[in-house]
């Protein structure tokens, strides 16, 4: 077998982090190449506290996380600008109106796309909710508005948690097309977190834990 001749977007090496009587990872190293990927295991196995620490949002006990030579641990804010990861239990933006959020997101993400935004905001159907205060949007309405700025971010490496939770038919038939585009980006690596791998999205690599 030929080796893969892609430059991995994201090197992971030595990963370790836990608690004293638990720890959940231990020198965890892997590559991230373009396309899709996917990081699978049951509840409670830490696929959300990897995305987190990936995202640089949770600080690791351990290792190195580069993105494109982009070193975290050096350049902490230049690193957060090639990744995009979302909480989606997060209630930090619950003020803004849906739109004020996506609009907001060009001064974090220099490569966001605006016109691949308004695409997204139709393909998931958001245009009636884009003025609500996003505290007022249902669960799967916040949902599409995080998968419209993930896909829209235009950044190297995005991180996305259970993809499909809480999302209506269309939407989801929406987002499976999405990633089969993204499964063949040349550049842009998407990592997904779930219990099972999703249904007709070629993977790149699976991570099990």
């Amino acid at each position: 077998m030929n080796a893969d001749p892609e430059e991995p977007v994201l090197q992971v090496r030595g990963l370790r982090f836990g608690w004293a009587e638990a720890p959940l990872f231990d020198g965890l190293s892997f590559d991230i190449p373009p396309g899709v990927s996917l990081v699978r295991g049951d509840d409670g196995s830490g696929k959300s506290t990897l995305l987190r620490l990936l995202a640089g949002a949770q600080n690791a006990d351990a290792g190195s996380l580069v993105i494109h030579g982009i070193h975290l641990d050096e350049h902490h804010d230049a690193y957060r600008h090639q990744v995009f990861w979302i909480d989606p239990q997060t209630e930090a933006h619950d003020a803004l109106a849906a739109k004020g959020y996506l609009e907001s997101l060009s001064h974090h993400y220099p490569n966001f796309d605006t016109e691949a935004m308004a695409e997204l905001v139709q393909g998931f159907g958001l245009g009636p909710h884009l003025a609500k205060p996003m505290y007022m949007l249902s669960t799967g309405s916040r949902r599409k508005v995080w998968l419209t700025a993930a896909f829209a971010s235009g950044t190297p490496l995005t991180l996305i948690d259970q993809p499909f939770a809480a999302l209506d038919a269309p939407s989801i038939r929406f987002l499976r097309a999405l990633l089969q585009d993204a499964a063949d980006h040349p550049s842009r690596a998407w990592l997904l977190a779930d219990h099972e791998a999703p249904e007709g999205i070629p993977l790149k690599k699976t991570l099990s834990l």
